[in-house]
């Protein structure tokens, strides 16, 4: 009776390690399974989808990827499951070249819009820096749309859009330096000054809140 409470008791230990390394071994497989479901799931989503959602998707990849990769050592078929993997990190690259495409160009075609939005049709082209343009008799005008346009549109702007939004009104003031030397009155400059005062700190608050928005948006992506 002893023996043979000692032999059961072997393949009751022997089961329970067996089943472990099945519950491991499936935990693997479902974790290689949710990779290829979730690149599967991009491939599927639409331009606009993509481009609005590209640094929280970029975020969740990677975590997906790490799982898998991680996942590889508890699977018996470890090759077999690395050339799932590898196919779908090479059906992921096609589908971050293609967004990366139309980022881009949307990019381009929303600096545009951004730039008429702030300076008027025919003032400079999307991303040009070229402010001279701008002269003594329209910088206070220009300044005045400025801040009309981002008090109207701020909570819109992305963190992208407000890069540039940056870049601009740095163009902007370098050119008011020179527009100073051109003969801007005294009255203009006084006008400009405090609209400037308001504007720099409003600007630098909303730009940070904007950035780490983003970075919690992103951060939920992954979780």
């Amino acid at each position: 009776m002893k023996r043979l409470n000692l032999v059961l008791g072997a393949v009751l230990i022997t089961a329970g390690l067996t089943s472990c390394k099945n519950d491991a071994e499936m935990a693997a497989e479902k974790s290689v399974d949710r990779y290829e479901s979730f690149v599967d799931s991009i491939d599927r989503l639409d331009d606009e989808e993509r481009i609005a959602n590209w640094e929280a998707i970029e975020a969740q990849y990677e975590a997906r990827l790490a799982e898998a990769e991680a996942a590889l050592e508890n699977l018996k078929d470890r090759e077999g499951a690395e050339t799932r993997i590898n196919d779908k990190k090479t059906k992921y690259d096609e589908v971050k070249m293609e967004a990366s495409q139309n980022m881009n160009q949307a990019s381009a075609n929303n600096g545009q819009t951004l730039y008429v939005s702030f300076f008027g049709e025919g003032n400079g082209v999307g991303n040009d820096m070229d402010f001279t343009w701008v002269n003594k008799d329209n910088i206070l005008s220009v300044y005045e749309n400025f801040v009309k346009t981002f008090e109207a549109n701020k909570d819109t702007y992305s963190r992208e859009d407000f890069d540039k939004i940056k870049n601009w009104y740095e163009a902007l003031d370098a050119r008011k330096n020179t527009v100073e030397k051109e003969g801007l009155s005294a009255e203009d400059n006084r006008k400009i000054a405090a609209l400037k005062v308001d504007f720099a700190p409003e600007f630098k608050w909303e730009r940070m809140n904007a950035k780490s928005q983003e970075n919690e948006n992103a951060k939920e992506a992954a979780e």
